[in-house]
């Protein structure tokens, strides 16, 4: 998906320049994939290069075009066929923003049956930061299936922004307002730290 081995956080071109930590934002069939064109240039502002990863129901919220725009990388979501060149820079870490009751639960089983849980697995297994912010509603998030796959992600190394008495979750069928609800602050300064500790 983007070749093997852990990338490096800089990488130091022939005339000096010291290219960005790049970050892959995959996004979920959520309400606040949306908002990305908004935090976007807010990640570039403290100092990554960022790539956005759609998971097939993720393409119905982001506004691939914008984003593409915004980041001067296309939108990827779907695998690319073997003799076909990568057409985003290797990661340095993943953001998982909004990440579905699906997503979590799938990445937890170690199922890569799209492009972003194929990135997902494959940087877990290189040791790669990863953040992700589960926003299911709250019936699911009392599911077993979801409980048991936070526990295991978070064993592995895994981020997880997600605890409903401070980050409250959606209810069923809440509609445009759940988006209001995404902790857009914290991912960010969750990202800030793992900057720096890739660039120090």
């Amino acid at each position: 998906m983007y070749g093997r081995g852990r990338a490096m956080s800089t990488t130091i071109h022939h005339d000096g320049f010291v290219a960005k930590p790049v970050l892959y934002v995959v996004a979920c069939g959520g309400r606040p994939a949306s908002d990305l064109p908004t935090f976007v240039p807010t990640l570039q502002d403290d100092g990554w290069d960022v790539c956005v990863v759609a998971t097939p129901s993720g393409r119905k919220f982001v506004d691939a075009n914008a984003l593409a725009r915004i980041t001067g990388h296309v939108v990827r979501h779907d695998f690319k066929r073997p003799e076909e060149p990568d057409v985003l820079p290797r990661p340095n870490a993943i953001a998982v923003a909004p990440a579905t009751f699906n997503t979590i639960n799938k990445f937890a089983r170690g199922s890569s049956d799209t492009l972003a849980l194929g990135i997902l697995n494959e940087a877990l297994g290189l040791g790669l930061p990863i953040v992700a912010v589960p926003t299911p509603n709250v019936a699911l998030a009392r599911h077993p299936a979801f409980r048991a796959s936070v526990k295991d992600l978070r064993s592995w190394g895994v981020t997880l922004i997600f605890d409903p008495e401070i980050y409250p979750l959606p209810v069923p069928d809440m509609g445009a307002p759940a988006a209001d609800l995404f902790p857009w602050d914290v991912l960010r300064s969750h990202l800030k730290e793992i900057r720096t500790r890739l660039t120090s």
